[in-house]
């Protein structure tokens, strides 16, 4: 049991009250510690510390200062990987395997972020009047709010942290009460490489102290990643501080297979695409979109695959995949799949866990394939954030663009087929963020990630992140040796 404390102003604090709230373990099914369940109050003090860190220490921190840090913290989070991949796998149910990347994928975005920190250059501006010096500067926007889902928490929170820490912001970081482990951890991380108390702040809980961060009125940046529903009440509670938002929201994403594509590799991609952390990627490929007349051939063959992955301990070498994170979260799948069932949908592969000893303590779901699977039906709209695949035909490639671009999201989506013209010409065509070709799930700290329409808006990762957290400001020097006057006296 660890009962974890929160960070404000350099101080390890619970909440007010001392209330807490249980941290689960979703493959056991015990309880492995306690976190805070912050109250508005405690919210008023992380952000009044980062409002204070911000204005006499951070924003006069040169980025050379600033980018040694992170560099230190970067080499932390790969020092603890080991650690902290354990920490998330027991809190959210990932294989370990994923979850110890994942921490030093957050290093690597620390240091390619590091590099821009004394980078942030502003332009000079050749003005119609030549007496005229024009120039900008890019400035941090100050207090940033930091919420991130729990379903990979260090990925999340680095795709934001990183940007934010590099444009010279203080943060109020909120994870999901679901899995705030590693965020917690990261309280001993920041002060083991040196940051001045109150850059970083870390708060946790419920309902109450998401409602109290996202409403406050002393925050100059949001960002969220999460649920549609959560995105919009983000919205509203924004518009009444007019505080600008960076959503990144939910997926239906299409992973389209043309006829000439290579099969092996498409089936690769299919599973990789749904089934990789339990389905519980906002990325996920759940839509997978196939040319006629191969279309029997993917499903039998994608079917028969996803029939044998190997479900169990996220920690033992032979998982494939873990349970899913949370009792809400497996009811939310199981409702989709029987719901699926009941409308007539055709499984291909799927069904209860069964009597399997291993499987009995947690939180299980088996992959399930479903096959002529309408594009209109609730299967193929609604993102079900599980381990469910919807198999649809198609007939031309006007067919694919049309199906593949019939949905409320535009996160990401995937092209399959050795025909280079085809996948420029697609790829131009769907209405996603991030479009693969002949891959499916794959990231890189250089390239920019976000959505279009329910999805959200705003990019993360890559150069284009930093502008999330930097505003413009325009300076203009008259160098003339006098002013004009508009009101000139005149001589009786």
């Amino acid at each position: 049991m660890t009962d974890y404390c929160m960070l404000i102003g350099g101080e390890r604090v619970p909440a007010e009250g001392g209330r807490t709230l249980p941290i689960m373990n979703p493959y056991t099914g015990e309880q492995v510690g306690t976190l805070p369940d912050a109250s508005a109050t405690d919210v008023d003090a992380a952000v009044a510390a980062a409002r204070t860190a911000f204005d006499t220490v951070w924003s006069r921190t040169p980025g050379q200062a600033r980018a040694e840090l992170m560099l230190r913290l970067a080499a932390i989070y790969e020092r603890r990987a080991g650690h902290l991949g354990d920490l998330e796998s027991t809190d959210n149910g990932k294989l370990v395997s994923e979850t110890r990347n994942q921490a030093r994928f957050a290093a690597r975005q620390l240091r390619f972020f590091a590099g821009y920190a004394d980078k942030l250059y502003g332009r000079t501006i050749p003005m119609d009047n030549p007496d005229l010096f024009d120039y900008t500067r890019r400035e941090p926007v100050g207090v940033a709010a930091l919420i991130t889902a729990w379903n990979s928490p260090m990925q999340l929170l680095a795709n934001k942290l990183a940007p934010a820490l590099a444009a010279g912001c203080t943060v109020v970081i909120k994870p999901s009460e679901h899995a705030s482990m590693t965020t917690l951890e990261l309280a001993d991380m920041v002060q083991e490489a040196g940051f001045p108390d109150g850059v970083v702040n870390i708060v946790t809980g419920g309902v109450t102290c998401g409602a109290a961060l996202t409403g406050h009125r002393g925050l100059d940046r949001i960002s969220f990643t999460g649920s549609v529903p959560t995105g919009q009440a983000i919205m509203r509670a924004a518009a009444e501080t007019l505080v600008p938002v960076t959503l990144e929201l939910g997926g239906k994403s299409p992973n389209i297979v043309f006829e000439d594509a290579d099969l092996d590799r498409a089936v690769i991609g299919a599973l990789a695409g749904i089934f990789s952390a339990g389905g519980q990627t906002c990325i996920a490929g759940s839509r997978l979109l196939v040319q006629r007349s191969v279309y029997d051939t993917m499903v039998e063959r994608v079917g028969a695959r996803a029939g044998r992955i190997r479900l169990g301990d996220p920690f033992a070498p032979g998982t494939q995949m873990g349970p899913v994170a949370n009792e809400p979260q497996q009811a939310r799948i199981e409702a989709a799949i029987a719901a699926g069932v009941d409308a007539g949908a055709r499984m291909v592969q799927g069904g209860p866990v069964g009597d399997d000893p291993a499987l009995q303590r947690g939180l299980f779901v088996r992959p399930t394939v479903f096959a002529d699977v309408d594009n209109h039906a609730d299967l193929a709209r609604r993102e079900i954030f599980g381990p469910v695949l919807s198999i649809i035909p198609f007939e031309t490639e006007e067919d694919a663009v049309a199906l593949a671009n019939d949905s409320e999201f535009g996160l990401a989506s995937g092209i399959w087929t050795r025909d280079l013209s085809r996948a420029h010409r697609v790829a131009a065509r769907l209405d996603a963020g991030t479009t693969w070709v002949n891959t499916y799930r794959v990231s890189g700290a250089q390239a920019p990630f976000g959505g279009t329409k329910k999805s959200g808006h705003g990019r993360e990762r890559g150069e284009e992140a930093l502008d999330e957290y930097l505003r413009t400001k325009n300076v203009m020097i008259d160098l003339a040796p006098t002013l004009a006057d508009p009101f000139p006296l005149e001589e009786n």
